[in-house]
C-alpha cells in the first residue's frame, strides 16, 4: 500500500504546487511505486475533463478557468523532484478554442529553462483535429509526442464516443512530419472487445504512418 517516506514527500510537494496527476485523477493503482520512486505523470489544465470516454476514471464536467501559472509551477515542480524525463498529459478542453495547446507548449519551454537536460513527453488530446493546436505544441520541440489511439477501429466510438479513430491516426501523422526526427509513439489497451487481428490491423494503421 502507498505510504512510504518519498511518497509522501511527494504528495506533499503536489499539493503545494497545486498541481494534478493521472495517477491520482486516474486512481492508478501503480501509484505507490511511482511515487516511492518520486516520479509522476503530471495532468495540466484542470482536472475536470469535457470528455466522458467510458474506460476513464478521471471527472467530467464543466472545467474551470484556465490556470495561466501552471507551467511555472510544473518547472518548479520537475526542478525539485530532479526528474530527467517528465510525462505531462491532460484532461481534454473542448471548451478552449487551441483545446490547450498553447498550455502544454508552455510547460515544455519552462521546464526547458530549468532543466535544459530533462527530457519532456507530452502525450496529448486530439485537439478535435484542430491543425493549428497541434503545430503550437510541436514549435516547442517535445522530445516525445504521444497520443493513444487507445483501441481498435471497431470498438473505438464504444468507449471513446467524442473522438476519432482517423482523427486520431492523421493527428500522429502530422506530427510525425512536423517533426520527423523526434520520437513520435501511441498506445493502445486490450480487453475492450477487440479480436487478435484488429490488434494487428491497429498496429499497422500506426506503423504505416511512422508511429512507434
Amino acid at each position: 500500500m502507498p505510504g512510504g517516506a518519498n511518497f509522501i514527500d511527494v504528495q506533499s510537494l503536489l499539493r503545494k504546487s497545486e498541481l494534478h496527476t493521472v495517477c491520482e485523477e486516474a486512481n492508478c493503482p501503480n501509484i505507490g511505486e511511482c511515487w516511492e520512486n518520486r516520479s509522476a505523470t503530471f495532468m495540466v489544465l484542470g482536472d475536470i475533463c469535457t470528455r466522458a470516454c467510458r474506460y476513464c476514471a478521471v471527472t467530467s464536467g464543466k472545467p474551470l478557468t484556465v490556470d495561466m501559472d501552471e507551467p511555472q509551477r510544473l518547472a518548479r515542480t520537475v526542478e525539485q523532484l530532479g526528474l530527467r524525463y517528465c510525462i505531462i498529459t491532460s484532461v481534454d478542453r473542448d471548451d478552449l478554442p487551441d483545446g490547450g495547446a498553447f498550455i502544454f507548449a508552455q510547460c515544455i519551454r519552462q521546464i526547458r529553462k530549468r532543466l535544459p537536460a530533462c527530457k519532456v513527453e507530452v502525450l496529448i488530446p486530439d485537439f478535435c483535429g484542430d491543425r493549428d493546436a497541434l503545430a503550437t505544441v510541436m514549435a516547442a520541440v517535445p522530445d516525445t509526442l504521444n497520443h493513444n489511439i487507445e483501441t481498435v477501429r471497431r470498438v473505438f466510438h464504444r468507449v471513446r464516443p467524442k473522438g476519432g479513430y482517423d482523427q486520431s491516426l492523421e493527428l500522429l501523422g502530422r506530427a510525425r512530419a512536423l517533426d520527423p526526427a523526434g520520437v513520435t509513439k501511441s498506445g493502445m489497451m486490450v480487453g475492450l472487445g477487440e479480436t487478435w487481428d484488429e490488434i494487428i490491423e491497429t498496429m499497422r494503421d500506426l506503423r504505416s504512418r511512422g508511429i512507434a
